[in-house]
């Protein structure tokens, strides 16, 4: 196919499925935390908004949380029929920790999600909420064990090597290897923002088309306090998680910034933009800054980065797409602090929900947060190759013997299925959005309440509503 190898389809096909399902469960982390914040504000206060607010995005939340699922299960299997090579190596590692996820984080969150969504007014307010923060915990519980498994793999230790596998002999030293705290902030930081930029794109949707009321104000005033205070706060954590690299993994940071030689004894610059050539072995067209490159790395302006041409070329990462998947990320990141630094002014000015160009820029900035979290992922991921255990199993031996046949006709599969049934899901969920949240909507409607609703059977049911056309309609429709 294309004149691709079975191994180049087997990645191509991980790296869609796993793209296709970190959008889910990023915007589950980010939800379920908001759902708690406005249940507990809503207890605190009783203001009908927050309330009102919950509801909305409870609807949401089912349809994403279902798709979430399902897309992961897909991946799961990936790792038995496309890498199997891969899972006879490391399994006594990744498997473990990978049924601890499903042992602790999945069950709690099936355990309460069914109260959550259904629950109101069926339950008592303080089970409810507690139900609610359950699944909230579920959600980080769940990436720490994903991001514990993955990090493994990017900085591996607690482990020895007996008749060619790999054996677990310090769980701690495993779980909690060099990169997994800073991987774990990282992660858990950038889904928080992806959700509120998602949530103040949908106030910002609504407020351009004149559907303003405290219900939509919330929304945008909560999205942007979120992002002006945690986006510098990530900022940070990306810092430190760089640093961390630069000492565990350095092929992947002088990938990431283009660096080929050192040979000139001076501090690195900084590579603003360039297209490194792997073939050259340069970076040509690049506008770079003096110095720059040593101060954000090592925090000097002395010492150098570890060079491209410092390792072999069969160890290089290729620094074509790590060098820009890292800019779009941080670039990005970088517009995320603007968007929080210009709403703390309008705030002030008074002018938050009136501005147009900053309505509009939010609107625009929707997807960021999913958009940085993708390219972040390629930056990790692309940067550790070629090894997928690093230092220790490269990708190439990791792979399951399948034909180039096999490998063309199950990638071309998978991304007709997933845009067609996924496709069909994030339509419905930006559907749902459109609406927008119906004032009072628990009490006019008693949601949830004896009498007014049939029990559901399944979590999707928490959605049903009709989608009329009208974006005003305030009738809810069983």
């Amino acid at each position: 196919m294309f004149g691709l190898e079975a191994l180049d389809l087997a990645r191509m096909q991980f790296a869609f499925t796993v793209s296709f399902h970190i959008i889910f469960p990023a915007i589950t982390i980010g939800l379920a935390s908001y759902l708690a914040v406005l249940e507990g504000l809503w207890l605190k206060t009783r203001q009908e908004v927050y309330r009102d607010l919950y509801h909305f995005w409870s609807k949401i939340f089912a349809v994403n949380f279902g798709m979430g699922v399902v897309s992961g299960l897909v991946m799961a299997y990936q790792f038995g029929t496309n890498w199997s090579a891969f899972s006879d190596f490391a399994g006594a590692v990744t498997g473990p920790l990978l049924t601890y996820e499903v042992l602790t984080a999945f069950f709690l969150e099936a355990g309460f999600l069914g109260v959550m969504l259904f629950g109101w007014n069926r339950v008592g307010p303080s089970l409810h909420f507690f139900s609610t923060v359950m699944v909230a915990i579920g959600t980080i519980i769940s990436t720490f064990w994903i991001l514990a498994s993955n990090s493994w793999m990017q900085t591996p230790q607690g482990f020895e090597i007996i008749d060619g596998r790999v054996v677990p002999v310090d769980w701690l030293a495993v779980i909690f290897n060099p990169s997994f705290p800073y991987r774990l902030l990282h992660m858990a930081t950038a889904a928080f923002l992806a959700t509120a930029f998602f949530v103040g794109a949908s106030a910002a949707w609504h407020l351009l088309r004149g559907r303003d009321n405290p219900a939509i104000r919330k929304m945008l005033s909560m999205a942007m306090w979120m992002a002006l205070i945690v986006a510098p706060v990530q900022a940070f954590i990306g810092d430190l998680h760089g640093l961390n690299t630069l000492k565990h993994q350095p092929a992947k940071i002088a990938a990431m910034e283009g660096h080929w030689d050192n040979s000139s004894g001076e501090a690195t610059p900084l590579i603003l933009f360039g297209w490194p050539d792997m073939e050259r072995e340069e970076t040509r067209f690049k506008v770079e800054v003096p110095y720059l490159g040593s101060l954000i790395l090592t925090h000097s302006l002395d010492k150098q980065v570890p060079a491209l041409k410092d390792f072999p070329k069969e160890d290089r990462p290729n620094s074509t797409v790590v060098f820009w998947s890292f800019r779009i990320m941080a670039g990005l990141g970088m517009l995320m602090i603007l968007v929080g630094v210009w709403s703390l002014w309008l705030r002030w000015r008074g002018g938050l929900f009136q501005s147009r160009p900053f309505l509009y820029l939010c609107l625009w900035m929707g997807p960021s947060g999913l958009i940085a979290i993708l390219a972040g992922w390629f930056t990790t991921e692309m940067g550790r190759q070629p090894w997928v255990v690093y230092g220790l199993m490269r990708t190439a031996d990791a792979v399951s013997n399948h034909s180039v046949t096999q490998m063309s006709l199950t990638l071309v599969s998978f991304v007709v299925v997933y845009f067609v049934l996924f496709g069909a899901g994030l339509g419905y969920m930006m559907r749902l959005v459109r609406k927008g949240p119906v004032t009072h909507e628990g009490k006019e409607q008693g949601i949830g309440g004896p009498g007014q609703h049939r029990t559901p059977a399944r979590p999707l049911s928490a959605t049903e509503e009709g989608m009329d056309d009208d974006d005003n309609a305030t009738e809810v429709r069983s």
